[in-house]
């Protein structure tokens, strides 16, 4: 029994990647507004965002490439985790999950009431996340749309059906983020790889150009979900913000740092294999971000997934 158990959960999380990117252009992104804020609070789109876990036992991870955005916070101990979110498509796995942190409030904010799935989260930060605009379904809510893979062990297990939350993808009206996407502006510079380093973590993204995509790799090691498939994205955006000590830390006193994406700075943003440096600025947190050149022309993203790495800036 418990070797056939094993086998209906492996086959779960291969399952769950069944909607990952291919090479070139996916169409994510084509039929999105430069600004939907208005139209998704009118209808009601919510876009899912799942926490996922970012440790090295905790990969590869599974539906990654299904989502519409990789955000990249750091954690405690100079360790990172991910928050996707998603909107054009629902894998039928996702993980694996875990805790929320207080900068993830803030973040998504942006969003109209998103569904929010993560296991656990420090018992102070609790409350807040109750009284949050978001619509919270850690498993104790949602018993039945999460299960225990049986690939890796406990806590690095934990994954997500999403379509026990929602009965279908919300939509492009739904990602309010403010992004805008088309052809590049002029002035970028060529660039082929970029590094960022947390303390405990880098990323590195390397283009490709017969696959018109960054390949992201993670700790030195080239990024796959559980499908095998490589993991990348149309644009890499190196968001430079203000990473400051939370009121929270672990059972370990390690604090959680806290992430401000509201404000203004400066961004590295990379697509088409090469870099442009640009402004980003977020007056609230219920505004999306705006990227702009130097001389205020909109930063076009490539169509496709985008990650977000939020970086301390110096």
């Amino acid at each position: 029994m418990a070797g056939l158990l094993a086998a209906a959960l492996t086959a779960s999380l291969a399952v769950g990647c069944t909607t990952s990117d291919g090479p070139g252009d996916d169409g994510r992104g084509r039929e999105r507004p430069s600004s939907g804020a208005s139209e998704s609070r009118v209808n009601g789109a919510s876009v899912l965002a799942v926490k996922i876990d970012n440790v090295r036992a905790a990969r590869p991870h599974t539906g990654l490439n299904a989502a519409d955005i990789v955000y990249v916070e750091q954690v405690e101990a100079g360790l990172s985790r991910l928050l996707a979110v998603y909107a054009q498509k629902l894998p039928e796995v996702i993980g694996p999950v875990r805790s929320a942190r207080e900068s993830d409030l803030e973040l998504l904010r942006q969003f109209n009431r998103p569904m929010l799935a993560f296991s656990g989260a420090q018992s102070k930060l609790l409350p807040l996340i109750d009284k949050a605009p978001l619509q919270a379904e850690p498993p104790e809510k949602a018993t039945g749309a999460y299960f225990r893979g049986t690939d890796r062990p406990s806590p690095h297990n934990l994954y997500l059906r999403p379509g026990r939350l929602m009965s279908s993808a919300p939509g492009t009206s739904a990602l309010t983020t403010g992004f805008r996407f088309g052809a590049a502006p002029a002035g970028g510079i060529p660039e082929t790889s970029r590094t960022v380093r947390f303390p405990a973590a880098r990323f590195t993204f390397t283009w490709s150009g017969s696959q018109d995509r960054w390949l992201v790799a993670m700790d030195g090691k080239a990024a796959r979900t559980t499908d095998g498939q490589r993991v990348t994205a149309g644009t890499v955006v190196v968001q430079y913000v203000k990473v400051r000590r939370s009121a929270f830390h672990d059972s370990a006193g390690n604090y959680t740092p806290y992430t401000e994406t509201v404000g203004a700075g400066r961004a590295a943003v990379l697509r088409d294999g090469h870099v442009y440096h640009v402004n980003w600025k977020r007056p609230t947190a219920t505004d999306g971000t705006a990227f702009t050149t130097d001389d205020g022309r909109p930063m076009n993203f490539q169509h496709g997934q985008v990650w977000v790495v939020l970086a301390k800036a110096s």
